[in-house]
């Protein structure tokens, strides 16, 4: 039943899905129409959110592409490739390199969420190489399916903006109450929801591969012979070469920055999107032992990032439209209406899984819907963190079909939207009856 479905959508979204670009506009026009008939905004108020959000992003933005391609280069260094290969090797069958990946992860997920985009990628990327007739798209989509996992673990930007309180407008509606990780992502019903989906994407997953004589070829770009060029011997080198050639610019820059993360994490640092940026530049420049060396893969990882400087202004734009429209409260006070406390869970759940297609930010959708989640939990009796987690789940659960946070994947990965989201979409309906059913059995 599993694989026909996967079929099923796989061929639905071959022929229906356009390119990551052209769904982006088409949100674009969906959200600005809503906004006019749903809110009744004009025309040229509408246009005015979208330009005035459509530059929200740039920071971050800029934060995905260098965690991107520092990921990237740090992940062709010698000593990560010999890593990465002896991993690969755990697998000996196309179905267990599916289930490896998953497991791998969901655990990279639940650690950091950057760190599980780029690491699990390159996880996937290595396997294809090393596994015979393993289904790489379905590899790939198995990869990023495991970002169900990431807003109920460490670096859930809910559960952590909770934990800190804060005197902004958001801590104020908390009115002084600090809900600490030990009751969002260390609670025993998100840790058994967390446990379940551990143990049970991987099979569905597997569940997913087609028989052999259907799996389609790993792309030839994978095994484009990736053994940087002899540099010139040192007689032949010119003065500049030579400092170019030196491994002391690199350890002194690798040395600078694993000075500065070690104070960091004495001084009780948290980990970032910064911090694993720079990580992972400093141990790239250290394994990549010269800076001719590091510019060279770092030169072929910043073509990959093209999809991210286009698509993000423009998903920056609809969060700007859904925001200052309403558009968002509406969409979450409606499903507030309908609740009781038994089913507020569930409702919230299901409006964040929806605001969250288009507001694909946890910080930013929790800032449009704590407004109405946090009064709405008081009235009706319900547990804040029990409702702050639904949220959180369903930030997470559509991320599974929304192309946002697939574009740093696929640009490693060297596929396109319509290879993966077909795989996801069934992944997408697993996990959200075992969110759901977790959340009306323990909730």
């Amino acid at each position: 039943m599993i694989k026909t479905l996967a079929d099923f959508f796989t061929r639905v979204v071959q022929r229906w899905l356009p390119n990551a670009f052209l769904f982006a506009i088409l949100l674009t026009l969906v959200v600005l129409i809503a906004g006019m008939i749903s809110e009744g905004q004009s025309v040229t108020a509408m246009v005015g959110f979208w330009g005035d959000g459509v530059w929200g992003l740039l920071t971050f933005s800029m934060q995905m592409v260098l965690i991107l391609v520092t990921g990237h280069v740090f992940s062709s260094s010698p000593p990560i490739q010999a890593l990465l290969r002896r991993l690969a090797g755990l697998a000996r069958s196309p179905g267990q390199a599916i289930i490896l990946v998953t497991v791998f992860a969901m655990l990279a997920f639940w650690i950091n969420w950057g760190f599980g985009l780029i690491g699990s990628a390159l996880v996937a990327r290595e396997m294809a190489r090393r596994v015979r007739g393993v289904h790489y798209p379905l590899l790939v989509a198995s990869a990023y399916s495991s970002i169900i996992i990431w807003h109920a673990g460490l670096s859930g930007s809910i559960p952590l903006k909770l934990a800190a309180g804060g005197s902004d407008a958001l801590g104020k509606m908390l009115e002084g109450r600090v809900i600490p990780v030990s009751e969002t992502l260390f609670d025993w019903p998100n840790l058994v929801i967390c446990a379940l989906l551990l143990i049970t994407l991987p099979v569905v997953n597997r569940l997913m591969m087609p028989p052999p004589e259907q799996v389609p070829p790993v792309p030839d770009s994978l095994f484009e012979d990736e053994t940087p060029p002899a540099p010139p011997s040192r007689d032949q080198m010119t003065p500049a070469q030579r400092l170019e050639h030196s491994r002391v610019f690199s350890f002194a820059l690798g040395g600078l920055g694993a000075w500065y993360l070690a104070d960091h994490f004495i001084q009780g640092g948290g980990i970032d999107l910064n911090t694993i940026s720079l990580l992972f530049l400093t141990l790239g420049v250290l394994f990549h032992q010269t800076p001719a060396n590091y510019l060279r893969d770092f030169h072929e990882a910043v073509r990959g990032t093209s999809g991210i400087v286009l698509q993000f202004p423009l998903y920056a734009g609809i969060m700007g439209m859904m925001a200052s429209s309403g558009l968002a409260v509406s969409i979450s006070q409606g499903f507030v209406a309908l609740s009781t406390p038994q089913t507020f869970p569930l409702w919230t759940f299901l409006s964040a899984g929806l605001v969250n297609f288009f507001v694909p930010s946890g910080g930013g959708q929790w800032a449009v819907q704590a407004p109405i989640v946090i009064p709405a939990a008081d009235n009706l009796g319900v547990p804040l963190n029990r409702a702050a987690m639904a949220v959180a789940f369903g930030d997470a659960w559509t991320n599974l079909i929304q192309p946002f946070w697939t574009l740093p994947m696929l640009a490693i990965a060297g596929l396109s939207i319509k290879d993966i989201m077909g795989y996801c979409t069934v992944a997408l309906l697993w996990t959200g009856l075992v969110i759901m059913a977790g959340m009306a059995l323990m909730y």
